[in-house]
């Protein structure tokens, strides 16, 4: 057995002095399994020295392990520590980490679905619930010494970045901060930021990951590498046999359109046609992978539909990946996993197709899964039990659940509202998941190439590094209510000016501020270049280019109104009537068969030509107004499908005698505006109009107009920019004031106190329902249907008109969303964001599993209703309405009529499925 060298005698010294300044350290050291990479030992040493620490790793670097000495020092000293993440399966798996490494006594978690010792001195929670705390002065606060933010780079999050500001902002200045983030390009930026205001921050960022990853490309079946060697800089160079066999295919792929017309049916006869163009099947890659030893893998597909058909395709094919040993030990895990659930949920579920296919090594993750049967998949793949996951892109947010290989089918993902191209920095956050640390020497990452897909762009993605971080934070209600609370308004504003949100604008107005500074300067040196000696050539060009307005001005109405004129001309026309095309490949006469008039939009008459065309004109095949010339007698039906049918009536239309006109009347032009007529006599008669050197004078009046429009539009963006949160504070402000939740510049009303305490996307509508009312008289389960309009969120393709439970519950919904869009006007009047409207899909469900029905019921019955809902969105929504009732009942109190009904609501819905997991 091979042995290391000894330690020269000044690496031991050094070693030495290293233990004795870093004694907590070395005794963490002495407890690890594994030696500290550089940037691990970095930043943990910044931690004992005193300091506030930002680490940047990739994902699967062990930047936790910094996070984990945290918790140690806190232990040590006698302290608490709070490890905050961002969703709650990241809390939870950190929570059995820390219990499996410290006892279940030592360990708490706070989600909003688990309380489990939250009184202990390490508390695992996600970053809304340490925000409540922090805003409720909560006395678990006390004793605190450090805070863990796991991906903290999730500030950036467009819905719930804010809260990772808020907490930032709003810890004592005693607790010491742990920021890990994956790499961002900007982390110095953020670290500054760091400093200014939370005071001493070390910064260690680390590119480099502990397992090398190959990236490559799948064309045809053959899995080739994306990159060959390095190019003179240094920089990877795409791998030319890539290139040409891409280049091929896609020739292929073609020539194969280019020979099929409608349906894949040949055009025309010829030589045996090429194969059409078909990715391989899933069932194809993972065998590929598994010949080629690159599983275990998980394939993002970016459906859930499209991930339960893989897994379906896979399943059906009789592969099999998995020993009878692995079989047994996955059903053992299934077992333990779902022995809560009764066999009429099973059923539903469709456990025994999900546990087939678990059992025969595949899954899909998506957020559409019962959060068990998630959880179940997490565990079985990380054992190496499930050897191919199908998952969508949530998958890669922060789960620990690497793979030897990630697979991607598309460059291509539905981000809610269209269709989009991966950025580089979601391309190496999925990719990131290959390789796993201490068991894979390398990691794979592997793009399925069709048509459409150009290997360069794959090599842009792997090879960027750009990825800044962006603050997304903004005040709203609860926040505005909760900073005047406890700070009065003046220091809310300045804590608002300290968010990293205002640090990043006001960095750019710094830039901007030079730009506009450079255009002045410049702007002095168009103003000499256009002097003229004659006179004022600044209010000349001031002339011209009023003139130049004035006519483009005129050119348009004139065209609106012709366009106008054209548009009712054309609905004016009747069948059988001769026009006259005027210009175009359908110029000449023609014959109206059918007016095409649309009362939802612009007329489209179906007319034949004289040579016999037929089809329909519309608004821009006529620039002016078209009169009728003639008319002609039509059958009753005329059928343009037929050739003789065209051709008689062709006859017919040229046998009319009528000749197409000339050009259509005059319509009022810029000869007869008054206006222009001025402008170009004042123009004629300036002083400058006779200088020989107008035109080169001109030009520099031109440039000076142009900078002189983009500085004046960069000083009003630097206005708009500078304490810009600030403005946007002042405004919410102002209409909580109009509505009683503030009164005078640093007091709370009552009513306030409620919004305080309500943290929900909509907590102003909330807080309005319970000020006015609205829900006192709902029982438990309607209380439920009418809450979770507050929270629920169609998906885009659900019926627009949802079914709704009828008498209370609806005469609440109608007073709800009366509430809503008195609101929504306000918010419009002082130009804030909106609410989102209140979506009932989700109600009618609500209720009836509010009221005790069987989870077979419930979702046969939404599905009856035409919002079918898999059970993984059932348990969520109903997760978040049981949030939102908790606040209500915390609000209210028991003594209140919403209070009562929202307990029972909450008794009433934490049962089954949705209580499965939740302690």
């Amino acid at each position: 057995m091979a042995t290391s060298p000894s330690p020269s005698p000044a690496e031991a010294y050094a070693a030495a002095r290293r233990r004795s300044a870093y004694p907590r350290l070395t005794e963490f050291e002495g407890q690890l399994p594994f030696e500290l990479d550089p940037f691990q030992s970095e930043g943990c040493a910044a931690l004992e020295d005193g300091h506030g620490v930002l680490v940047c790793a990739p994902t699967g670097a062990g930047k936790t392990v910094v996070g984990e000495f945290a918790v140690h020092l806190a232990l040590a000293e006698g302290r608490k520590c709070f490890y905050t993440t961002p969703i709650k399966a990241l809390s939870n798996q950190k929570f059995a980490d820390l219990v499996d490494r410290y006892g279940p006594g030592k360990v708490g978690l706070l989600t909003g679905d688990s309380s489990v010792n939250g009184s202990a001195p390490i508390v695992v929670m996600t970053t809304e619930v340490l925000r409540n705390m922090l805003y409720a002065g909560s006395s678990t606060l006390d004793g605190l010494g450090y805070v863990v933010m796991d991906e903290v780079h999730y500030l950036a999050d467009r819905f719930r970045g804010a809260v990772w500001e808020e907490v930032i902002l709003h810890l004592p200045d005693s607790v010491r901060l742990i920021s890990l983030s994956a790499t961002v390009s900007n982390a110095e930026e953020f670290a500054d930021w760091l400093v200014e205001v939370r005071g001493d921050t070390t910064v260690v960022v680390d590119e480099h990951r502990p397992v090398p990853l190959w990236q490559h490309m799948m064309v045809n079946g053959r899995l080739l590498d994306l990159f060959a060697g390095e190019d003179a800089d240094g920089q990877p160079r795409l791998n030319p046999n890539l290139l040409r066999r891409a280049e091929d295919v896609a020739s292929q792929s073609a020539s194969q359109s280019a020979w099929q017309g409608p349906r894949g049916r040949n055009k025309r006869p010829g030589p045996a046609r090429v194969p059409r163009f078909r990715p391989p099947s899933r069932v194809d890659v993972v065998s590929r992978l598994d010949a080629a030893g690159l599983l275990p893998a998980i394939v993002f597909v970016f459906s859930r539909v499209g991930c339960d058909a893989a897994v379906t395709q896979c399943t059906r094919s009789g592969l099999r990946m998995n020993t009878e040993a692995e079989v047994a030990e996955i059903r053992r895990i299934v077992d333990i996993r779902t022995r809560d659930l009764n066999e009429a949920d099973l059923r539903v579920l469709g456990f025994w197709e999900w546990r087939e296919a678990l059992e025969r090594g595949f899954a899909s993750h998506h957020a559409g899964l019962l959060p068990a049967f998630k959880e179940t998949v997490e565990e079985l793949f990380v054992r190496g039990l499930v050897k191919v996951v199908f998952a969508t892109e949530t998958l890669a947010l922060g789960i620990n659940m690497p793979a030897r290989t990630v697979v991607l089918e598309r460059l291509v993902k539905y981000n809610g509202e269209a269709h989009v191209d991966l950025t580089p920095g979601e391309y190496t956050q999925l990719t990131g998941r290959a390789g796993r640390r201490g068991i894979d020497i390398e990691g794979h990452a592997v793009v399925i190439w069709q048509p459409g897909v150009d290997p360069k762009h794959v090599a842009g993605l792997a090879s960027t590094r750009t990825y800044p971080l962006r603050s997304s934070f903004r005040p709203a209600y609860n926040m505005a209510v909760n900073l005047v609370d406890r700070l009065g308004a003046q220091q809310a504003r300045e804590l608002l000016e300290q968010s990293f949100a205002q640090f990043q604008a006001d960095r750019s107005v710094v830039g901007m501020a030079r730009r506009i500074e450079r255009n002045h300067e410049a702007l002095e040196g168009y103003r000499e270049s256009m002097t003229c000696h004659l006179g004022d050539f600044a209010e000349y060009a001031d002339l011209r280019a009023r003139l130049s307005e004035r006519e483009k001005a005129l050119s348009r109405r004139n065209a609106t109104a012709r366009r106008a004129e054209a548009a009712r001309s054309l609905e004016a026309l009747r069948k059988g009537d001769v026009i006259a095309v005027p210009s175009g490949r359908r110029s000449g006469l023609a014959i109206v068969v059918d007016p095409g008039l649309d009362p939802m939009g612009e007329p489209r008459p179906l007319v034949l030509t004289e040579d016999r065309w037929a089809g329909r004109l519309s608004l821009s095949d006529f620039p002016s107004p078209v009169e009728a010339l003639g008319r002609v007698r039509l059958p009753k039906q005329v059928d343009l499908r037929s050739p003789r049918s065209r051709r008689d009536l062709a006859s017919t239309l040229r046998n009319t005698g009528i000749v197409p006109p000339g050009r259509g009347r005059r319509t009022r032009g810029a000869d007869d505006d008054g206006e222009l007529a001025a402008l170009r006599r004042a123009l004629r008669a300036h002083p400058c109009h006779g200088c020989d050197d107008r035109e080169a004078h001109a030009r520099w009046a031109e440039r000076h107009r142009r900078l002189a429009a983009e500085t004046q539009q960069l000083e009003q963006k630097v206005a708009a920019t500078t304490h810009s949160l600030a403005r946007a504070f002042d405004r919410i402000r102002a209409l909580l004031t109009e509505r009683g939740y503030l009164a005078g510049e640093d007091d709370v009303t009552g009513h306030g106190r409620w919004l305080a305490r309500l943290y929900s996307e909509s907590d102003l509508l909330a807080a309005e329902c319970l000020r006015t009312g609205v829900w006192d008289s709902l029982d438990a389960p309607e209380l439920a249907a009418v809450v979770s309009a507050l929270v629920y969120e169609s998906r885009r393709d659900s019926p627009s008109e949802p079914r709704v439970p009828a008498g209370a519950v609806t005469d609440a919904l109608g007073e709800t969303m009366r509430l809503w869009t008195s609101l929504e006007h306000d918010e419009r009047r002082h130009k804030l964001e909106r609410t989102r409207q209140p979506d009932a899909g989700f109600a009618w469900t609500a209720y009836r599993w509010a009221r005790g029905e069987s989870l077979e019921r419930v979702l046969t019955a939404a599905e009856s209703a035409g919002s079918e809902i898999s059970a993984g969105d059932f348990v969520r929504w109903c997760r978040q309405v049981i949030d939102l009732l908790d606040q209500l009942r915390d609000v209210m109190g028991t003594g209140h009529p919403v209070g009562v009904a929202a307990d029972r609501a909450v008794r009433g819905m934490r049962r089954g499925v949705v209580a499965l997991g939740v302690s």
